[in-house]
Order: C-alpha cells, then structure tokens, then sequence
C-alpha cells in the first residue's frame, strides 16, 4: 500500500513538473494565482486618482502576483484606471414604502497598452446588496463603506484575472492585425445572494420593517 502510494506521489510530481515547463514554454508563469502572460512581467500603473484606495490595491495586486511596477514608458505595458463609479437600485421596501434593500453597484474603466501590439479597454462591475436599517444610520454609513472597499478589492482581483486572459486576445489581435481601441470587454461579479432578492423584487414582495 505505501508502495503504491509512493508511486502515485512520483507521478503527481512529474506531472506537476510538465505542466510547469509547458506554461514556460508558451509564454506564461503562474504568479499568485492566476497564470499571467510573461508580456506583463513589468507594467506601468497610471490612475485618474494616483492615491486613491482602487489604485493602492491594484498595487497591492501587482506584488501579491509579482508584477514588477515600473514608471510609465513607451517600452513597457501599461494599465490605466481610467474611471470609477458606484450606483445603486432598490431591491425591496418595507411596507411604508420605504427602501429596505438596495443592490449597489461599483464600476471600473481600465486600459491594458501593450507596445508593437496596441490598446485595449475594459470595464469590470461588483455587485451587492445592502441592508437599510433607518434605525441604526451611524453604523449603516460605516458599513457601507466598509462594504465599498471590499466591492473595490474584489474589482481590483477581477483586474488580476482579465489580465491573465490579456494573451489569448492580444494573439486574436495579432492574427486580425487590426486593433479597436473602443473594444470594451466586461466582467460582472454578483453576490451569490443576489439572484434571491432580484427573484423576489420581480414577484413585487416587501420586506417587513
């Protein structure tokens, strides 16, 4: 038995050991956890807000996944947080009419430049909903905020993924040998709750103050 499991250690090695020569071998290295395109190795970050929260998680994102930070140039990528937005709707009201839960939204614009092979946009949303609770307004203000900084973490992770796919679209566009700058690829991330609360907005139920 402990022969047959050593046996099936050996080969789970040799296994791991293929795969990580064959990602070599075409241009990836996994860093954190995602396999990233050895094309963005070194990036450039840019933001509308240079010290804005989104930006220093990005950052943080770059040396969680061991992306080498470099100032901007012509010679190396760039990704640039062009806009940030945040909306909200209201999911259910309680039986004064009153908003009992709303569902906000949080919205990134960004660019990848990659030289010799061009530009493209993205835009990534988070959705949550939010309890609203008239009798505890203090602390409903605290935990929104607290809650649109995890929207901007989970923002600043979907930024990690598109980019992990930036190769397979930079090859489309190398093989198409045309670029649109105006190509917008969006990536939506919603509470598992969510789809609950949008069922029972559709069928008009109330909450119960």
């Amino acid at each position: 038995m402990s022969t047959a499991s050593s046996l099936l250690s050996r080969f789970r090695l040799v296994i791991v050991v293929l795969l990580s020569l064959a990602t070599a071998s075409c241009g990836f290295h996994l860093r954190g956890n995602y396999m990233l395109p050895d094309d963005i190795a070194r990036l450039s970050l840019t933001s509308f807000d240079k010290y804005g929260p989104l930006t220093r998680m990005v950052k943080s994102q770059f040396k969680l996944h061991g992306i080498e930070a470099v100032p901007p140039s012509s010679q190396v990528p760039n990704l640039h947080l062009i806009s940030e937005s945040q909306g909200e709707r209201t999911l259910s009201l309680y039986q004064n009419s009153r908003a009992a839960e709303y569902e906000l939204t949080y919205t990134v614009s960004y660019q990848v430049v990659v030289p010799e092979k061009g530009a493209k946009r993205f835009t990534t949303k988070v959705n949550r909903s939010f309890l609203d609770n008239p009798l505890t307004a203090l602390a409903k203000s605290v935990e929104r905020d607290m809650l649109l900084d995890e929207m901007r973490e989970q923002a600043a992770r979907q930024i990690m993924r598109q980019l992990a796919r930036l190769t397979a679209d930079l090859n489309q566009l190398d093989e198409d040998e045309t670029l649109s700058d105006d190509v917008s690829t969006v990536e939506t991330e919603t509470d598992p709750a969510q789809a609950v609360t949008n069922q029972r907005l559709q069928t008009g139920d109330t909450a119960t103050p």
